[in-house]
């Protein structure tokens, strides 16, 4: 499995970068769009986000039209190998992270932990139509909610991306936390049944 994950993960990094200016830009707005009619979308709460990056689908859209009660977060790497989330707005400063992503620069006091979050909406290299990612690798997600193995949410999971990512099959690992939702610049795939019932 390890292999074909490999090869996966490769080839649609390839296919998601070769998106043109004008469809990164529309995939944004109409991903915003998704994610905002979102049947669990919250008004109220901490929501993440993440910093697109190698060609992932940008949030930035949907960051400007949550509602007043929500506060937008970027994840934090954590030494003990878990995300945390600060609150971000455009203008805070930022750190490049070990991977070279940005990052809120605040003190470990004002982290947030994945418990604390209402909605994560989560960079994918690809999915299916059961709530699988494929992921960079790294499963700092995974280790990260863990515990949405034991009980459905808060927080949901919501992965975003380009169509072009979507795959038939992925199968998952044991560590695997699958998704409550997919949402791309052409709709929303909601995985709960598939994975409740």
């Amino acid at each position: 499995m390890t292999d074909h994950r490999t090869t996966l993960r490769r080839e649609l990094r390839a296919l998601r970068r070769t998106q043109p200016a004008a469809a990164r830009i529309g995939g944004a707005e109409a991903l915003a769009a998704q994610l905002s009619a979102l049947p669990f979308a919250p008004q109220t709460g901490y929501v993440a986000g993440y910093w697109a990056t190698d060609g992932e689908i940008a949030l930035h859209a949907w960051q400007l039209r949550l509602p007043p009660g929500c506060v937008y977060c970027l994840p934090v790497l954590h030494e003990d190998q878990r995300l945390r989330f600060a609150p971000w707005r455009p203008g805070d400063d930022l750190v490049a992270n070990r991977f070279g992503i940005p990052e809120p620069a605040v003190a470990d006091s004002s982290l947030l932990l994945p418990e604390d979050m209402s909605l994560i909406v989560l960079p994918l290299v690809g999915f299916d139509g059961r709530g699988h990612r494929l992921g960079m690798g790294g499963g700092w997600y995974d280790r990260s909610f863990a515990f949405r193995q034991r009980r459905p949410a808060p927080p949901w999971l919501v992965g975003a991306a380009f169509e072009l990512q979507r795959v038939e099959r992925l199968d998952a690992a044991d560590w695997d936390v699958a998704l409550d939702a997919v949402c791309t610049e052409a709709g929303t795939v909601d995985c709960r049944s598939a994975l409740y019932a």
